[in-house]
């Protein structure tokens, strides 16, 4: 599951950011360099990403990341999969607070 939630994140940044060097990215989704490489490895392996390089640079830093069509379809699943996570949550906190609340009743009844 914890794949699946940090793919879902890097494919969400690299919507966003197609752009950003993978330091920038790793930044911002609170990752080590290391740690962002090998998600973005998997996600080529699995033909979700691709990386262009953009300029013929030397020093292979102007790449960007391209969305490919399978990862649409890809990205809606772990979207959903998200969702109904946050939901779950969501009702079980609701169901905590409402028996919190039903316990002080009686004890403040009595």
């Amino acid at each position: 599951m914890n794949d699946k939630k940090h793919h879902f994140e890097v494919l969400r940044k690299i919507n966003k950011k197609p752009n950003y060097s993978q330091r920038k990215l790793a930044k911002e989704l609170g990752f080590s360099l290391g740690k962002l490489n090998y998600r973005l490895k998997a996600l080529q392996e699995k033909g979700l990403v691709k990386l262009e390089n953009f300029k013929k640079n030397l020093e292979k830093l102007n790449y960007i990341y391209l969305l490919t069509p399978i990862c649409v379809s890809e990205k809606t699943r772990l979207t959903a999969d998200f969702m109904k996570r946050k939901m779950k949550e969501y009702d079980e906190l609701k169901k905590e607070l409402k028996n919190i609340l039903t316990k002080e009743k009686i004890s403040i009844n009595y």
